[in-house]
This record gives C-alpha cells, sequence and structure tokens, in this order.
C-alpha cells in the first residue's frame, strides 16, 4: 500500500510538471506572437493608384526575410485622393501602435508626425522633407521622421528640354499643379518658370484645387494656345492621373511628367526619380528600426537614379514623333 502511494504521488508529480512545462510553451508561444512587428501604411491613394508603390515595399520586406502574415504584420489605410481624412487615419493607425508607420507624400507624413512623435514614421517617397520642416536636415533628421525624398524642383530645366526635343517650335508650355497650402508642388512651378525663362519659353501656370476642375482648366490651356503640358506630379495628381492623361491625349498636347507611372498611365513621357526604388529601399529602413536604429540618426536619402520613359502610344495618338536620338536615351519605351 506505501508503494502504490509513492507510485500514485511519483505519477502526480510528473503530471504537475508536464502540465507546468506545457503552460510555459504556451505562454512562450504567445509571448513569440506578440513580438512579430506591426507596420502602420499610410497611403494617399486607393488600392489600386499605389498598388506599385505597395508592390515595391513588399518586394524589399521580401528581400530582407520579412513575409506578411507570417513574420510581419501590415496595417493598411488608404485616403483614396481625399486629404480631408489624413488626420483621422493618421490617428486611427497611431490607435494600434505599430512598430513603425511608413507613409508616402510630405502632406501625409506631416499628419502622421502630429499624431506621434515617438512611434518611427519612414517616408517612401515624398517632396522637400528639410524645406517642410518634417526633418531637420538630410543628413541628421532628427525627430522621428526619416526615409527618402526627391528632387523633382531640380528637374524641371530637364523636362522642359525634352519637350522641345520632341517639340522643337514650343513657345507656349502649360504647367498643371494641384494647389494646396503646405506641399512644395508650388515650388516646382517656381523651378519650372526660372527654367523656362531661361529657354525663352512663356509659361502658363493652371492650378486646380480638385478634380471638378479639369475640364475648365484644359479649356483655359487650350485657350492660351499652349504648345506643350507639364504635369506636377503629388499624391492628388497621382490619384488621378488617368484622368488627366487622358485629358492631355484628347486635346492633344505633348505632355511630360515625373515618374513612369504616369508614362504608363498616357503622359506622353516621364522623367525623373525612380520612385518605385525609394519604396523598396523604405524596407531598408524598416528593418533598420526594427533591429533598434532611431530613425533620427538614419540619414534621409535622395534619388541618385532618374529615368526617361516614353510613351509611343500616346504619340501615336496625339500624332507626335518622337526623335530617334531621344529614344536612344530613353530607358523605357512603352510600344
Amino acid at each position: 500500500m506505501e508503494r502504490a502511494g509513492k507510485n500514485m504521488k511519483t505519477k502526480s508529480t510528473v503530471l504537475t510538471l508536464c502540465a507546468m512545462l506545457l503552460a510555459l510553451c504556451w505562454s512562450a508561444e504567445a509571448q513569440q506572437a506578440k513580438k512579430v512587428p506591426r507596420i502602420g501604411m499610410l497611403l494617399s491613394g486607393s488600392v489600386f493608384s499605389m498598388k506599385g508603390q505597395v508592390d515595391a515595399f513588399q518586394q524589399g520586406l521580401r528581400e530582407l526575410g520579412y513575409v506578411e502574415g507570417k513574420n510581419i504584420a501590415i496595417e493598411y489605410r488608404y485616403a483614396e485622393g481625399n486629404r480631408d481624412t489624413w488626420p483621422k487615419l493618421a490617428a486611427e493607425i497611431v490607435r494600434l501602435k505599430p512598430d513603425v508607420i511608413v507613409v508616402g507624400s510630405a502632406g501625409f507624413t506631416a499628419a502622421a508626425k502630429r499624431a506621434t512623435s515617438t512611434i518611427p514614421i519612414v517616408v517612401g517617397s515624398a517632396g522637400d522633407l528639410v524645406g517642410t520642416q518634417l526633418v531637420s536636415s538630410l543628413a541628421h533628421p532628427g525627430g522621428n521622421v526619416t526615409g527618402s525624398t526627391n528632387v523633382s524642383p531640380d528637374l524641371s530645366g530637364k523636362r522642359l528640354e525634352l519637350l522641345k526635343e520632341v517639340v522643337p517650335k514650343a513657345s507656349r508650355v502649360a504647367v498643371l499643379w494641384y494647389f494646396f497650402p503646405g506641399t512644395s508642388d508650388e515650388d516646382e512651378v517656381k523651378e519650372t518658370e526660372i527654367a523656362a525663362q531661361a529657354l525663352k519659353i512663356k509659361m502658363y501656370s493652371v492650378a486646380v484645387r480638385g478634380p471638378n476642375e479639369f475640364q475648365q482648366a484644359f479649356a483655359t490651356i487650350k485657350r492660351e494656345n499652349a504648345n506643350a503640358l507639364i504635369i506636377i506630379q503629388g499624391s492628388f495628381t497621382n490619384f488621378h492621373r488617368r484622368d488627366l492623361a487622358e485629358l492631355a491625349t484628347k486635346n492633344r498636347l505633348p505632355s511630360i511628367c515625373e515618374t513612369a507611372q504616369l508614362a504608363y498611365d498616357g503622359c506622353l513621357m516621364s522623367y525623373g526619380p525612380d520612385v518605385l526604388y525609394h519604396w523598396r529601399r523604405a524596407a531598408t529602413f524598416v528593418d533598420k528600426i526594427l533591429k533598434g536604429a532611431n530613425p533620427a540618426d538614419l540619414p534621409v536619402e535622395q534619388p541618385k537614379k532618374f529615368e526617361l520613359v516614353i510613351n509611343l502610344k500616346t504619340a501615336k495618338l496625339i500624332d507626335v514623333t518622337i526623335p530617334q536620338s531621344l529614344l536612344y536615351r530613353a530607358d523605357k519605351v512603352i510600344k
């Protein structure tokens, strides 16, 4: 009887130890599950208009060993081209307490920065981060914002030169842009005007405040006898890029834009930074921050690679001949 009692106690002890081990394993698994990093993404456009940027960012993550749904989680919020929703969406993402927030456009970055001063913010690609006071300097951002900025205003003269190659007799060029306080669009318009004066081209500025003004804007451009069109790219014009490219084609206006996305959607040409490269680079910033880096110490990157894209389909529709010398220099030709 005494031996049987001892056996029962031993079994009871073993069962207790097993239960404790199982509980520890479950606890460890639960803790491990909690350690999966969470990224909040704030996107100014729609699922369609931002697909290229999102795909590029996800590709960058995969190259670094992160797989969405396995060892990293991503929460997406799309503004659908409506700036009024930016503060609300930024606050919503902040409430989820992500490890990092990824955002494109200086305006949306500002909304995110107002919503949090502690969660790191990585900019996929945006305008002048220093000029808009989102970072202290490119080398030492300070605060909680870092990522990539672009130098699009510096390329204004180059875009005008490219237009002149396609339309040598161009003497009047319209510049269509989105008017909204706090963006770098107006700075780019000023840079374009300086470049136009140097090339002895008359520049006509056309600002729009919403898609309901597109038809009137193009009517004005036609009335001013513009020979060509420059579309200043920002979150607004990117969201409406198909409509703008279609109107430019309908009005038989040779157009040049900033990024390849607009050229693929109907703009005659694009010349500017490889934006998708910077969205892939955003994953590197995220990786460094998740491994303990302070965004204040991660230098903001400027574009080093620029690409010229020509849409021959659009050229045919508006009856424009692209010089062979320009086609040779193009990084991509859409046929």
